[in-house]
């Protein structure tokens, strides 16, 4: 299998507010391979979060090598590794992160209107019927419930049917229910898409479902033993 991300040794150090360098991370080594599910867990304050954003090049690491989809991150900027994600990379956040003057469907449509892709209002709306919200497709983000939300997030985290779906605490702000339902369509829509995941969760029923299970420990990647 293709490995899409690569990280060796990395390290993330910040500013104490007495001026001294503050380690999060001492040498974290992880690879996340193509189709694969991997849950990343730790204690609330690991560092888990700020590994998912080096990971997927939104934030660069203090030291050692990450390569995202075949391409070492290490000295790119901002907007090379913003276009070096779009269209192949997915984000699902616990907080959904959608934009709220936009409808579902304008939310779904928006990646893949930026990446080029032809017909992505028809492929937005093929989306939002996947995850069950083809009657609320021209409903605005705050007229939709926590689970409404979420599941226009994951339609959107999907579109284009990105290589690679990185989610924090996907679960996080639903009841169990509603938690399971989502859970349900992420592995469904990644079985039919081919989508790899990697998901930071607390939830031991979601980390369960996943392929691997590694665990962040003393900003070290210790692997769950199968």
């Amino acid at each position: 299998m293709e490995i899409l991300i690569a990280a060796r040794q990395v390290r993330k150090t910040v500013m104490a507010p007495d001026g001294s360098e503050l380690p999060i991370f001492t040498g974290v080594d992880i690879a996340v391979k193509s189709h694969e599910a991997l849950a990343l867990l730790g204690a609330s304050g690991s560092g888990k979060s700020t590994l998912l954003g080096l990971l997927a090049a939104l934030d660069l690491p203090s030291g050692g090598e990450i390569e995202l989809l075949g391409t070492p991150t290490g000295d790119l900027n901002e907007d090379q590794r913003a276009r070096l994600r779009l269209g192949k990379v997915g984000f699902v956040f616990q907080s959904f992160q959608l934009i709220p003057g936009m409808t579902a469907l304008e939310n779904v449509a928006l990646p893949m209107k930026l990446a080029g892709h032809r017909n992505y209002m028809a492929q937005a709306r093929k989306l939002l019927a996947d995850v069950g919200l083809a009657k609320r497709m021209q409903h605005h983000a705050r007229q939709l419930s926590g689970g409404e939300q979420q599941r226009v997030a994951l339609a959107r985290a999907f579109a284009g049917d990105p290589r690679l779906l990185f989610a924090d605490e996907p679960t996080g702000n639903l009841d169990e229910a509603t938690g399971r339902q989502v859970m349900d369509l992420m592995f469904d829509l990644r079985d039919r898409c081919g989508t790899a995941l990697l998901l930071v969760t607390h939830d031991q029923a979601l980390a369960q479902r996943c392929d691997r299970i590694c665990h962040l420990e003393g900003g070290r990647i210790r692997e769950a033993s199968s």
